[in-house]
């Protein structure tokens, strides 16, 4: 079981030394304070430094330390996953074993799951660091300042994003229920993870029985894991949401520049490392991330595809539940508002995912899925998954009518 991080511990061990450094490629070379610095920020291969997320990560997931999952819980999910693979199954169609064998939801705790969502999102964390280890090309290279201050960026940009990266794994882990509450797709495997003590702390504040929110989330899960086990439908999420990380770009830096300069350079090695872990827990500043015209391009295909993934999953989750669990409405009443109503740690969350679960985007996928029914019936809302040439384009999300004409035109 993977155990919180003792924030007493620094990150790193770095000694404090009297005197920069001499390598002459090292820009904090012969300056006291910053040689402390690039002591502390080194040691980091490729764009982010996965030593230090996964750290920053299982620190804020725990707390400093989390009670163990309860074993009657794990006894209960086991059971429930059953009922809800075989009533997704029946309503869906889809195919949820691996390799023959049926999937079984466990519960975690937030420091296991941090830990296993760093692993599962790691190929696109790295496409969100490679898009933000290139800055614009317009620094002033005759300028001594500036280009002390991009030698600075190339080194702190590592540890900058796994700090930021760090940020948001542990955010998620504090706060979420299930490895699906975001629709990203996972590492291919036979278990699907529910956080045990968020699922109880949302048992106690909404007042609903433990086992009816239990099996609730055992078929939001199946039914993210079905639809991300079609294969062209995985592929497009990854191609999309991989896009759109990876057009990010970082500004000139001088947001970071102006929060270096307020950092006590007269602190020990310590006091430092305290200072830059208060820095590094703003990612908005700190990215000083922005939108890109690569990013434009892709983001209607992206959001109507969250849009319709979206509604699709609510709308399966009311049609399953509904004649299954007594407090069905309750229970997707309180997850939808909790998901309208995120604070911003989570839409920043989003916004560097490229995956903007606002109200608007929310609203659109149900009113497209509510059209197809409408104007169909509950059986046609299989093809959407099909075939790849029928997800609905972003136009058709507005006008479901024009899809379904589409997909009844003869190939």
């Amino acid at each position: 079981m993977v155990r919180g991080v003792d924030h007493s511990v620094p990150i790193y061990d770095a000694p404090v030394s009297d005197s920069g450094s001499s390598d002459p490629d090292d820009p904090f070379s012969g300056l006291p304070f910053f040689g402390d610095l690039g002591k502390l920020l080194g040691g980091s291969e490729g764009p982010l430094n996965w030593d230090a997320a996964r750290q920053f990560a299982l620190g804020l997931a725990s707390g400093g330390s989390e009670p163990n999952v309860d074993p009657i819980h794990r006894t209960k999910l086991a059971d429930l996953s059953r009922i809800a693979e075989l009533r997704v199954n029946s309503a869906t169609g889809l195919d949820l074993t691996v390799d023959g064998t049926s999937p079984i939801v466990v519960p975690v705790t937030r420091s296991e799951w941090a830990h296993r969502t760093l692993n599962d999102y790691r190929p696109l964390f790295e496409r969100l660091a490679s898009g933000l280890s290139h800055t614009p090309d317009d620094t002033d290279r005759e300028d001594p300042a500036a280009q002390l201050l991009g030698s600075i960026m190339k080194m702190i940009g590592p540890m900058t994003t796994a700090m930021s990266v760090g940020s948001m794994v542990g955010h998620l882990a504090a706060r979420g229920l299930g490895g699906y509450d975001l629709p990203i797709p996972r590492a291919v495997s036979r278990e699907l993870v529910v956080v045990d003590s968020n699922l109880t702390a949302f048992v106690d504040e909404w007042s609903v029985p433990f086992d009816e929110v239990a099996l609730w989330l055992c078929i939001h899960e199946l039914l993210h894991h079905g639809l991300f086990g079609v294969e062209h439908v995985r592929d497009r999420f990854e191609t999309l949401l991989g896009s759109f990380a990876e057009g990010f770009q970082t500004s000139d830096g001088s947001a970071l520049e102006t929060r270096l300069g307020e950092l006590d350079g007269g602190a020990d090695l310590a006091g430092l490392q305290s200072q830059l872990q208060n820095l590094f827990a703003d990612p908005e500043v700190l990215l000083g991330a922005m939108r890109t015209p690569a990013q434009d391009a892709i983001i209607d295909e992206l959001e109507a595809l969250l849009a319709v993934t979206v509604g699709w999953i609510d709308h399966q989750m009311d049609h399953i539940a509904s004649g299954l669990i007594s407090s069905a409405g309750a229970i997707s009443e309180a997850i939808r508002r909790r998901r309208i109503t995120a604070g911003p740690q989570d839409r920043f969350v989003e916004r560097m995912l490229g995956l903007n679960l606002s109200r608007d985007v929310v609203e659109r996928g149900r009113s497209f899925i509510g059209g197809v029914v409408e104007r169909s019936d509950h059986q046609k809302l299989a093809q959407i998954w099909d075939d790849p040439r029928w997800i609905p384009t972003p136009n058709e999300i507005d006008a479901p009518g024009l899809w379904l004409a589409r997909i009844d035109l003869p190939e």
